[in-house]
């Protein structure tokens, strides 16, 4: 079965690609996927963990993809409470993508003459 071609994108289509630019399209979301998938799960250790983030960008983010299921947030009470990310099935799918594209990128720039 062949795909038939639209001259436009349909609404459903333009609000799936919005959601998806909104979850991956700011440069910080791949690096906290990845960084909560290789099993860095409290904020402060994302923090160190991702040169260059903010504490600011990083609550964004984190609040972003819990918002829309990629993470899930969990407190974990102790004597002092804390707060993990982890992923969700979602979250996880995520995950494997942004690991096939750095791993495409890194091929890609091997490649290069240079």
């Amino acid at each position: 079965m062949t795909a038939r071609k639209t001259k436009y994108l349909s609404l459903a289509e333009r609000r799936a690609y919005h959601s998806l630019e909104d979850i991956v399209g700011c440069k910080w979301s791949a690096g906290v996927v990845a960084s909560i998938a290789r099993g860095v799960r409290r904020p402060g250790e994302l923090e160190r963990y991702i040169p260059g983030i903010s504490k600011k960008i990083l609550n964004e983010r984190l609040r972003k993809l819990t918002d829309y299921r990629v993470i899930e947030r969990q407190e974990i009470p102790d004597r002092v409470k804390h707060v993990e990310y982890r992923l969700t099935p979602t979250g996880e799918k995520l995950a494997h993508l942004i690991e096939q594209l750095q791993e495409l990128g890194q091929q890609h720039l091997d490649s290069l003459p240079g």
